[in-house]
Order: C-alpha cells, then structure tokens, then sequence
C-alpha cells in the first residue's frame, strides 16, 4: 500500500537523538516538558505523565532504531506520535495523538466505549471493509480538568468508494445520517480535488460529543479551504479568511495537503462546526518563521503566544532556524477568540532512508 507522504521542499532540519530510547520514554519526556513550558504544576505533570505512559500501546516498550521498524501514517518520517495544543480558555490544552500499530488497545471504558463499539465493526473486515482501519487513539488534557479522549480510523489505504461507503454507514449507526448527506453534497459542489481521510469519534456520553470527518486537500488555494470550511453550520468566512493569510504569508495558496475537519454534534442538520489545518514546513521556510506567523496569529485572537514561544523552544531539537516541529495549525471559528491548535511533530528518524510503501 501506498501512502501520500506530505513532499516539503528541502531544508536543514535537525533530528531528535533518540536512537536507542524506549518509545515511551521519549514520549512521556516531551510530555514533562510541555508541562514545564506551560507552567503546569509539577504534581498534575508527574500525574499525567505516569497517565500517559500507561495508556501508550505495546510499542512504547520498545527502542527507537534508525528506521521505523513499522512506518506510520502519522508524520512524514514514520514516527507514530503527535503532540498538540489548543490555545483557547484560559488554560491551554495538551494533547497526544499516537497509532496504535496494530494494538487494538482502547480508552478506559468509562470514556464512552459504548460510541466506539458502535462504530467499530464498520471499520474492519466484518463490516465490508477490504482491511481494518489504522486505529490512532488520544488523550486530550486541559488543566484542571479530566482527561478526555479521541479515537480515529484512518481510511487512506482504501479505495474511495470504501471510506465513503464506511463513514455513510458509522454516520448512520450514530443518528447522524442525515447531516452527514447534507454536509457531503454541499462538499462535493465545491470545486476542486480532496478526500476522506479519517472519520474520528469522541470517546463520551455527554450530548455534546462530537464525530469528525476529515478531508484532505489537494493543490487548493485559500479561497477553497475557506469556501470548504463555511459548509459547517458555524463559520465567520471573513475571520478564517484573515487567519489563513496570517499562517500563508504572502501565498495564495493553502500548501501542501491541507486537512478540512467537520464535526457533526447531535440533533444539527449539517455538520455543526469546521477547522481548517494548514502544514507550515510547505508555507515557512523553518520553525522560526512558522513562529513569528502562529504567534502573530494567536495575538490577533486575544491570546499572549509568551508560552507558545517557550514550548515551541523546548521541543525543538535545535535552532528554530534549522528545525521543522511545528507541522500543523489549525483555526476554527466556532464562537470563542483564540481557537488555534498548533501541532508538533518530533523528527526522530533520517527521511531518506526511511520507506513510504506500508505493504
């Protein structure tokens, strides 16, 4: 099977030195050091890093070679981990996204298992499917809130017609065919050339749970991802439009493989809400400048980017003039100033050599 690899022009960019660490060391390493940058108090990191590390798959068990020893879909290198912010409220919110490589581990079952078992066969051979989906889990983490969680389905390595036919089915099973076939054709009048690519659950009972589809982009411009984005019941065009051009520069395009997320809640008609991810290695020449572009945009929406500045800092492994960790940013307009995920991305293993063909 094979993959679209995000293709970024070349540049220098320093690599973590993580060969021969645990997985899960490095991972619950990054974690402290988020909770350090965002001056979260030391007693809740060394609680929910301990949280972290209990809920990381069988892999975290082992080493980090030179290569992936089994790619993943996650980041362009192959390392099968994220980790993510959101700058909205007063605290921000941690998150870490990884795959579970064919561990079919789960949440807690207290964490809305119930919606997953729902959903899960549809995803695998029994319900149609010619494989089962690559299964990425979550954990999101506001201070001093719960932890929250998320499970994704990827449905890249199948044809078209699968995913489409997967999520028609999974949107269904959840009560929410209706808004899934309102949104679905609004999409598909946009012109352009884009994809499903994952359909993802929140893992609770509360009403206001979300399911999310995503889409990915191809060769669109500004103009499309916002024409996308305003299909969603909530969306001020005019605030993405100004966000866009924050994170694009001087670009009229919105990069490489621009992601469109709808997430669809209970009892609306169409999908209730849109964010837009653009990936800066393909719109900013190094970290440095992605920074100055994110911060610029987080001051517009009322937020100090002072700890986006100093996390960014501490989790690159070198000068931002020379590094590329800060992969995606997001921007939803769904009612709150300062709605901006930024992701990061850990380079650990040489792209070069590592292989983009998962057979």
């Amino acid at each position: 099977m094979t993959i679209h690899v995000p293709k970024f022009p070349e540049y220098i960019r320093e690599n973590y030195p993580a060969q021969g660490r645990l997985f899960g060391d490095f991972l619950c390493g990054l974690w402290a050091t988020a909770c350090e940058a965002l001056e979260i108090p030391v007693a809740q990191s060394v609680r929910t890093t301990r949280m972290l590390r209990a809920l990381l798959p069988p892999w975290s068990h082992e080493r980090i070679g030179t290569v992936p020893a089994e790619p993943s879909y996650v980041a362009d290198d192959g390392f099968p981990a994220e980790m993510s912010v959101n700058w909205s409220g007063r605290h921000p919110e941690l998150r870490v996204l990884f795959d579970s490589l064919g561990h079919d581990t789960g949440p807690p079952a207290e964490s809305g298992f119930r919606r997953l078992q729902g959903v899960h066969e549809v995803f695998t051979p029994r319900g149609g499917r010619p494989s089962p989906a690559p299964l990425w889990h979550s954990i999101a983490w506001r201070p001093p809130s719960r932890i929250f969680h998320k499970t994704y389905f990827g449905l890249y390595p199948w044809p078209h017609a699968q995913r489409e036919a997967a999520v028609a089915e999974a949107m269904a099973r959840l009560g929410m065919a209706d808004a899934w076939d309102a949104t679905r054709r609004a999409v598909e009048t946009i012109e352009g050339t884009r994809e499903i690519e994952f359909f993802a659950v929140d893992l609770a009972d509360e009403d206001e749970a979300r399911v999310k589809v995503y889409y990915r982009n191809h060769g669109a411009g500004l103009a499309e991802v916002n024409r996308v984005a305003s299909v969603a019941l909530r969306h001020d065009a005019d605030d993405a439009r100004a966000a866009y051009r924050t994170l694009a520069g001087d670009r009229e395009d919105a990069g490489e493989a621009a992601l469109s997320c709808f997430a669809f809640r209970s009892g609306r008609d169409r999908a209730a809400e849109s964010t837009t991810y653009l990936r800066l290695p393909d719109l900013a020449a190094s970290d440095e400048e992605a920074v100055e572009r994110t911060a610029a945009l987080l001051h517009r929406e009322g937020v100090d980017p002072g700890r986006f500045r100093l996390l960014t800092a501490a989790l690159a492994p070198g000068p931002l003039a020379t590094t590329h960790v800060l992969e995606l940013v997001s921007y939803r307009t769904a009612g709150r100033r300062g709605d901006v995920t930024t992701y990061f991305r850990f380079p650990v293993y040489d792209r070069s050599l590592t292989p983009v063909d998962l057979a």
